[in-house]
Order: structure tokens, then C-alpha cells, then sequence
């Protein structure tokens, strides 16, 4: 078994396989995924798992740099927006070297789900409530 906080197989394989820039997403239950992106599906009933919690886990063991998030999460979702933030900041305060936020439409962020080695599909239901982590280095 393993020491780690993280259990679940799939996240452990994804996480240990990324490299400097590699894309991650997590994604809410109605974010769509690529026909030709994984797919590690996690969600159980609608706000379970929640992403934040999932963010929380995958975090334990991925080091990143930058996330992207949709620019329509600031207004249609504020509270979820600044509860993330403070997570980064927090973050970024750990670890010492800053997290880089950028924001696209929603569109665009949808599109951009085609460049990450996996996307984690959790039970959110907070409108945009998605995420891109962009791995860093941990040296």
C-alpha cells in the first residue's frame, strides 16, 4: 500500500508521469473530454467528489507552476473562485515560487483540455468550476 495521501491508482500513474509543463485538468461532472485525452472519472453523485478536495489530493503529490481557469469563473462564480485562490496563494506561500494564474473563455479552456495528459472528471456542479495545472518542478 502505499505512504502517500493519494490511493487512488489512476491520479498516482497520471501525476507520476508528468514532466516540466505538462498539462493536468480537473474538470467538474459536465466538463467534456477529448475523445483522444484519458479520462479518470471520479465523480460519484452530484458535489462528490468536490474539486477542490481532488485539487487538494492531487496537489499532495504534483508540483506545478501555472494553472488556466475560464475568465467566466470570476463572475458566475466568485465564492468557488476566491476559495481556489486562496489555495493557490497558500500554495505558492508553501512552496516559495509562484503559481501563475491565466484565464481564457471557456471555449478556449475547453479547447485547450486537448493538450493535458488527463482529464479528472469530479462531481462539481459549480458553473466553470474547471482547472488546468500546468506541472512544475520539484528541484
Amino acid at each position: 500500500m502505499k505512504y502517500q495521501k493519494l490511493l487512488n491508482s489512476e491520479l498516482s500513474r497520471v501525476i507520476a508521469r508528468q514532466g516540466h509543463m505538462d498539462e493536468l485538468t480537473l474538470g467538474d461532472a459536465g466538463l467534456p473530454v477529448p475523445d483522444a485525452v484519458s479520462r479518470i472519472d471520479l465523480a460519484v453523485i452530484p458535489g462528490l467528489p468536490g474539486l477542490l478536495d481532488v485539487l487538494d489530493a492531487v496537489l499532495s503529490e504534483l508540483t506545478i507552476e501555472g494553472v488556466l481557469l475560464a475568465e467566466e469563473l470570476k463572475d458566475q462564480s466568485p465564492d468557488f473562485h476566491a476559495a481556489l485562490c486562496a489555495r493557490l496563494d497558500a500554495l505558492s506561500e508553501q512552496s516559495g515560487q509562484a503559481v501563475t494564474r491565466n484565464y481564457v473563455s471557456h471555449g478556449q479552456f475547453k479547447e485547450r483540455t486537448r493538450r493535458s495528459k488527463a482529464v479528472i472528471r469530479t462531481g462539481e456542479v459549480t458553473p466553470f468550476a474547471n482547472i488546468v495545472l500546468i506541472s512544475g518542478v520539484a528541484f
